[in-house]
């Protein structure tokens, strides 16, 4: 079961960018200073993954904050929010009208109308547009160390404005080609004023997709563990904490561009983030590193059954070899991969029984057993 261009960019249409540093020690989290100058910040979403964290390190930073969404996931903030509510898939965002904000941070849109619809509303009315994207966008898979200058992914629907959330979910190849749409949208309505993150795949405490979670889990399980290719494929990843608090910081230094944003800041290999995990967990564990083409063979699939991973060859060599150049000029940091390893286990550990019952990404026990004795007898047979 080779993997095709194709099939990668809707393995990115799940994901979202990169993050550690080498240090395996824990440190304690450092007081936040307040900025130089107070924002008025709008993030539309804010409740989902990455928002919380950027609601939380905003307020610490002294930002005033107005949320804007549908208010079905209502949380409890360390201080005053403000809370507007609306529907942009149905265009309802009258809220917004005769406002003003310093910045807007767009988190949730892969749908262009929500980009088109906001900025009706939102031109003139903010100084500052950040919008959310995704690596993606990027229509090259098989070149490694491409920057954000390379070529995005192009629509070749009939109307890119009739596309919605729902004809999104039904086909998750158009993922790449509405998210440039929706940059496309941004630059725009906020010309000269915007700023694009795209991050790759998005980890730590907050997951509901378990992408990451899966490798924690399982080596922190112990016993034979199945692993892919030979270990030195590499892997990019950021921890949803890194990402919205550098987002944050972007906002406060009015940076404008198109940015990658993941890590690590040096070259990490499958097998650094597996031993690494097991040096936060402590337990027993033997990877067994099975080939690529023998996982294709048993039909063992990149990213889904083996989380994080897909093989750094072929049309997949470039998926997890961006550059983050721009972005670390810019102050994008990296906590350690101890610290992500540990909040996720954490966060992971005080979800209800029923959540943690099965996870919702990675090979499942019996399957990898299944593997695993495959794998021994082709090596017993030479």
């Amino acid at each position: 079961m080779p993997i095709r261009r194709r099939d990668v960019l809707k393995l990115g249409a799940l994901a979202g960018a990169a993050g550690l540093a080498p240090a395996f020690a824990t440190a304690a989290a450092p007081a936040v200073e307040r900025a130089a100058k107070p924002l008025d910040i709008l993030i539309l979403g804010g409740t989902g993954f990455t928002g919380p964290h950027q609601v939380r390190y905003a307020l610490a930073r002294g930002h005033r904050i107005t949320l804007f969404n549908r208010g079905r996931r209502p949380q409890d903030w360390p201080a005053e929010v403000e809370e507007l509510t609306g529907d942009r898939e149905t265009g309802d965002v009258g809220a917004l009208k005769g406002r003003r904000w310093d910045v807007c941070i767009d988190n949730p849109t892969s749908v262009p109308h929500w980009v088109r619809d906001v900025g009706q509303v939102l031109k003139g009315q903010v100084d500052h547009y950040l919008f959310i994207s995704t690596l993606s966008v990027y229509s090259d898979s098989a070149t490694p160390g491409q920057d954000e200058d390379a070529p995005r992914a192009v629509y070749t629907g009939p109307d890119i404005m009739a596309e919605t959330r729902a004809s999104l979910i039904a086909n998750m190849a158009l993922y790449g080609p509405m998210k440039a749409a929706c940059e496309d949208e941004a630059l725009k309505w906020f010309p000269d004023i915007t700023t694009l993150i795209r991050p790759g795949l998005i980890v730590g405490p907050g997951d509901e997709t378990d992408r990451f979670s899966y490798w924690p889990l399982r080596v922190r399980r112990g016993g034979d563990i199945l692993a892919p290719g030979d270990g030195r494929d590499p892997v990019q990843f950021i921890d949803a904490r890194d990402l919205a608090e550098w987002t944050i910081r972007m906002a406060e230094q009015r940076a404008f561009g198109a940015f990658n944003a993941m890590g690590p800041a040096y070259a990490m290999g499958m097998d650094q983030l597996l031993y690494g995990i097991q040096a936060v967990t402590g337990t027993a564990a033997t990877f067994h590193w099975a080939p690529a083409e023998f996982l294709a063979e048993q039909n063992v699939s990149p990213w889904g059954d083996m989380p994080v991973w897909v093989p750094g060859q072929g049309e997949s060599a470039g998926f997890s070899r961006h550059r983050n150049d721009r972005a670390l000029a810019k102050g994008l940091s990296f906590r350690p991969l101890a610290d992500t390893v540990a909040a996720t286990l954490a966060w992971f550990d005080a979800q209800p029984e029923e959540r943690r019952a099965t996870l919702r990404a990675g090979i499942k026990p019996e399957r990898e057993a299944e593997v695993l004795a495959a794998w021994r007898a082709r090596a017993a047979a030479g």
